[in-house]
C-alpha cells in the first residue's frame, strides 16, 4: 500500500452553522457579554435605518448640486463629479492616461510583491526597471512626453508614489539601522542610535519643513532639488527610524541557541543574518510592522503642510467649488473607505503571512 493511501485525510473546516453557533455562544456567554452585544443591537437598530435612507434611499447618485439639496439625502453624485480629481490631482486633463499607466503599474508591481514564488532578483530587478520608468512616465520632458512639473501631481497618484516609494526604500534602512544599533562597534551602534532617536523624537510635520524649507538654505548656489524628492527623502528617513525599533525588537526577541548555532556553523556575519537570524526575527514582527505601516501610510496626509496634494488633501480641496458647496460628510465618507480599504487589505495580507510563515509550516 502506498504513502499515499495511508495519509490521513485533511480535517474539515467547520461549516457554516457550525461557525454561526460558535459566534452566538461567544456573544452571549455570561451576564456581561450577553448585555454588551444586546447594547450592540440596540444601537445598530437605532443607527442603521436613518443611515441606510440617508445614504441609500434618498441619495442621489447623479445630477447637480441643486438636485442633491431637493432630494435630502447623500450626494454622491459630489463623488462622482470629483472622482477623477481626486485620483489625479492638477495633472493636465489631456495627459492624465500617465498617472493612469503608473497607478496600474504599481498596483501590479505590488500585487507581485505578494506572492513569494515571485520573491527573488527578477523581482529586484522589475523593481530596479519599474521605479525610474513610473517616475520618468510622471514627470515627462523626454520620449516625447510633455513635461509636467512635480507641482501639479495630486491626488491618489501622489499619495501611491510617496507610500509606496518611502515604505520601499525605508524598509531595508530600517534593517540596516536596526543591525548597526546592535553592533559590536561602538561608533557604528553610537551613530545609528543617535539617528534613530533624533528622527523618532520629532514628528513628522518637522521633517517635512526641514526638507522642504531648511534643506535648500544648505545647497550650493544654483543647486536645487525638487520638492517632491524632498518630501520623499524625510518621509524614507522616518519611516526606516520606526522600523527599525520594530526589527530591533525582533533581533532582541530571537533566542541566543540562534546565534549560537549560525556561529557554530562557521557562517560570516552578513549570511548569518540573511539566512538565520533575519528571517525568523522578521517574521516574529510581522503583526508590529504592518502595525506600522498602516500608521505611516496614514501620515502621507501630512504632506499638505508643504503644499503636495494628496488624495485626501484633493477631496478637501474640492470643496472648495462654489458649484458643490456644503457636502463634506459625503466627501469625508469617501476618503475614509478608500483609507479602510487599503489598511485592510495590508492588515489582511499580513494575517496570511502569519499563517504561511508560522512555524512547522512552509
Amino acid at each position: 500500500m502506498s504513502a499515499t493511501t495511508l495519509a490521513p485525510a485533511a480535517p474539515a473546516g467547520p461549516g457554516l452553522a457550525a461557525r454561526a453557533a460558535a459566534f452566538a455562544r461567544a456573544c452571549f456567554a455570561g451576564p456581561l457579554n450577553a448585555a454588551i452585544s444586546v447594547a450592540c443591537l440596540v444601537l445598530l437598530w437605532l443607527a442603521l435605518p436613518p443611515f441606510w435612507d440617508w445614504a441609500v434611499t434618498r441619495a442621489t447618485w447623479t445630477g447637480s448640486a441643486n438636485a442633491c439639496r431637493e432630494a435630502g439625502g447623500a450626494c454622491w453624485a459630489f463623488v462622482r463629479e470629483k472622482f477623477w480629481f481626486s485620483v489625479f490631482g492638477l495633472y493636465p486633463y489631456e495627459e492624465r492616461w500617465r498617472p493612469a499607466t503608473m497607478l496600474a503599474i504599481l498596483a501590479a508591481m505590488v500585487l507581485a510583491s505578494t506572492q513569494r514564488r515571485l520573491h527573488g532578483r527578477g523581482l529586484v530587478l522589475a523593481w530596479a526597471v519599474a521605479a525610474p520608468a513610473m517616475w520618468i512616465l510622471m514627470q515627462g520632458g523626454i520620449l516625447g512626453l510633455p513635461f509636467v512639473q512635480t507641482r501639479q501631481w495630486g491626488g491618489l497618484a501622489i499619495t501611491g508614489i510617496i507610500a509606496v516609494y518611502g515604505l520601499a526604500l525605508g524598509y531595508p534602512l530600517a534593517i540596516l539601522l536596526a543591525l548597526g544599533r546592535r553592533s559590536e562597534l561602538p561608533l557604528l551602534r553610537w551613530f545609528c542610535t543617535a539617528v534613530i532617536e533624533c528622527v523618532r523624537g520629532v514628528p513628522l510635520i518637522s521633517l517635512l519643513f526641514m526638507a522642504a524649507i531648511m534643506l535648500p538654505l544648505f545647497m550650493p548656489a544654483g543647486v536645487t532639488v525638487d520638492r517632491l524628492v524632498r518630501v520623499l527623502v524625510a518621509y524614507t528617513l522616518f519611516t526606516a527610524a520606526y522600523m527599525a525599533e520594530v526589527v530591533r525588537g525582533g533581533l532582541q526577541a530571537m533566542p541566543r541557541g540562534q546565534y549560537e548555532a549560525a556561529d557554530a556553523l562557521g557562517l560570516p556575519y552578513w549570511r548569518k543574518m540573511r539566512l538565520v537570524i533575519l528571517p525568523q526575527a522578521l517574521t516574529l514582527t510581522i503583526p508590529a510592522q504592518v502595525n506600522t505601516f498602516i500608521g505611516l501610510f496614514k501620515d502621507t496626509t501630512l504632506v499638505v503642510v508643504i503644499g503636495v496634494f494628496d488624495f485626501f488633501t484633493t477631496l478637501r480641496a474640492a470643496l472648495g467649488d462654489p458649484n458643490w458647496l456644503g457636502f463634506p460628510t459625503e466627501a469625508y465618507l469617501f476618503a475614509a473607505g478608500v483609507y479602510f480599504v487599503l489598511c485592510f487589505a495590508m492588515s489582511r495580507y499580513s494575517q496570511h503571512l502569519e499563517r504561511t510563515l508560522r512555524p512547522g509550516s512552509r
